[in-house]
């Protein structure tokens, strides 16, 4: 009879989806073809994971469309998926994902 031998495995891998882990602001940058549901099926990848970005602006060039979202709260890991997915939606030419807290972002002011 052969003698038992403790089963060598691997090292954990580590769980990048831990509620635990580090949390960051990001801005993601998007340039598409401007159509009409672009801008809804956009944000709605943050809104089927209940998130609400902390701002959205976007202008339209001709026939190009171009998208900032700022999202706070969500792991690099998070944040890079989300943005696999935007490129993964059609008329989507580019997007630019990167950590936005060491950009200097204007105030919002409200009109008023």
């Amino acid at each position: 009879m052969p003698h038992l031998e403790a089963v060598n495995t691997s090292p954990i891998r580590a769980d990048v989806w831990h509620a635990g882990n580090a949390h960051c602001r990001v801005h993601y940058q998007l340039l598409a073809e401007a159509e009409p549901d672009l801008l809804c099926r956009a944000l709605n990848l943050f809104a089927l994971q209940f998130l609400t970005p902390q701002q959205v602006s976007a202008q339209r060039m001709d026939d190009l469309m171009s998208i900032d979202i700022v999202m706070d709260g969500l792991s690099w890991h998070r944040a890079e998926v989300i943005a696999e997915k935007l490129r993964n939606l059609i008329n989507v030419c580019s997007v630019e994902l990167q950590a936005a807290d060491s950009l200097r972002e204007a105030p919002v002011q409200a009109a008023g």
